[in-house]
C-alpha cells in the first residue's frame, strides 16, 4: 500500500492513496491553520471506525440478519502532551434491524477484533480498545427500539 500527501499551503494538504481517492487534511487553527481538513489522527479513527465497520456489516449479512441501518463510533481519547497518542479507545456498534440476533452480533465483533480488521488488530497492540455494542429493533411508525446492549470481551492476547 502506497500514501501520500501533497502540500497545498500553510498546513493544508491533499491526502492520496492507491484507490485514487483523495481526503483533504488540515491543521486546526489554534495551530496555525484554516481548518480546511481532517487531522491526521482523526483519519486513524475513521480508518479503525471503518475497517471494522465493513468487517461486522459484511459478517452479519453473511449470517443473513436483517439489518436495516448500521453505524461505528469510535471515541479515542488522547494523551494531554505531545505526541498526544492515542491512550483509550472506544469503539460503539449501533446496529438496527428486525430480529437481529446478538450472538451474531458479537461474533461479528469478535471476527472483526481478533481476525479480520488490521487497524484494530495493529492498534490493540499499544492501545486498550473497548467494544460496546447496541442492537435496536426497527419500527415502521417511530424510533428504533433498544432490545440489548453490552460490551464484547476480547480475548487476552
Amino acid at each position: 500500500m502506497d500514501a501520500a500527501v501533497k502540500w497545498q499551503k500553510g498546513l493544508t494538504f491533499t491526502g492520496t492513496a492507491d484507490s485514487g481517492f483523495s481526503v483533504p487534511l488540515g491543521g486546526s487553527a489554534d495551530v496555525g491553520g484554516d481548518d480546511d481538513g481532517f487531522r491526521p489522527m482523526e483519519l486513524i479513527a475513521t480508518g479503525l471506525a471503518g475497517c471494522t465497520a465493513m468487517d461486522t456489516i459484511s459478517i452479519l449479512k453473511k449470517k443473513r440478519q436483517d439489518v436495516t441501518d448500521f453505524e461505528v463510533m469510535v471515541h479515542a481519547e488522547q494523551a494531554e502532551l505531545h505526541p498526544r497518542v492515542f491512550t483509550h479507545i472506544k469503539i460503539t456498534y449501533h446496529i438496527t434491524g428486525r430480529g437481529i440476533d446478538e450472538e451474531a452480533v458479537l461474533r461479528a465483533i469478535q471476527l472483526s477484533a481478533e481476525r479480520y480488521c488490521p487497524a484494530q488488530g495493529m492498534l490493540v497492540q499499544i492501545v486498550p480498545i473497548e467494544l460496546d455494542y447496541h442492537i435496536y429493533e426497527a419500527s415502521l411508525n417511530g424510533e428504533p427500539e433498544l432490545v440489548s446492549s453490552g460490551t464484547f470481551q476480547q480475548s487476552a492476547r
